[in-house]
């Protein structure tokens, strides 16, 4: 009996720009193929990386030509292959998430959360918002997008009007959640600055590209402040002043420092 053919797990969403799609719990990979040089976009899960090979082949690379990686954030499921690509490649992240990433800073990162172990990543470039890389045919602006957490990068290419959002929100005006190191606060702020972007397509870590940029990011915007505000009747439902009472009766406890005359 003949096996049905096996599904691409890759799509040409531009010349030059493919999505390879990973099996839960990775994310999307994104590789730019550029004038001189190839860049992936996030890597999916350390157990993604034969998935990766494979994808590159079929698009005829080798792991040995990716020349830049850029992780949108520090999440497992985002950086866990990039630890095949250090005697090759460049990896790159925003200062915030580099640091987490270095540190192993495992609250952040999540992968003990699903047991999914993984090599230790390095990042040799720490990135800062407004940062450029210019590939020739593509040109990728870095945005500091935080609020799912802190190192959260966007990549916003303005010739063609593209945005890797990486884990900030996904099609459909979907927004991912607020873990450890992000807050509503600044995942509002990020949102209305990439709502003044001119995107006629985003492409996110899950599910599927967004084709309707603009619409899905003022439902993602309009979410994320209803989030707020239900925030806001939580916290007035909750007996935090006690806790804050505790916090400086501790302080106020401590015997006053004693100065010498000299110091």
């Amino acid at each position: 009996m003949n096996e049905p053919p096996k599904k691409s797990r890759i799509l040409e969403l531009r010349p030059n720009i493919f999505q390879i799609r990973s099996e839960r719990p990775g994310s999307h990979v994104y590789l730019v193929r550029g004038l001189n040089k190839n860049v992936l976009i996030d890597t999916g899960t350390d157990s993604n990386y034969p998935n990766l090979t494979d994808s590159l082949e079929e698009i005829g690379l080798k792991p040995s030509d990716i020349h830049l990686i850029i992780l949108t954030h520090e999440h497992f499921d985002h950086i866990g292959a990039g630890s095949y690509f250090f005697q090759t490649a460049v990896i790159a992240a925003h200062c915030l998430a580099a640091n987490k990433i270095d540190l192993q800073d495992e609250f952040v990162t999540m992968g003990k959360y699903l047991d999914c172990k993984a090599k230790r990543v390095r990042v040799d470039i720490w990135l800062q918002d407004n940062s450029v890389i210019d590939l020739g045919n593509y040109r990728l602006i870095v945005i500091h997008a935080p609020g799912h957490c802190s190192g959260c990068i966007c990549l916003y290419e303005p010739n063609h009007r593209l945005l890797f959002t990486g884990d900030t929100v996904m099609a459909g005006g979907v927004l991912s959640g607020i873990l450890g190191s992000g807050n509503i606060s600044d995942y509002i702020s990020s949102l209305q600055r990439l709502s003044t972007l001119r995107v006629d397509e985003f492409y996110p870590g899950h599910g599927r590209i967004s084709l309707t940029p603009q619409q899905d990011l003022a439902k993602a915007l309009e979410d994320s402040n209803t989030h707020l505000e239900e925030s806001k009747a939580l916290f007035e439902a909750l007996d935090t002043k006690s806790t804050y009472e505790r916090y400086f009766a501790a302080i106020r406890g401590q015997p006053p420092v004693r100065l010498v005359k000299g110091d």
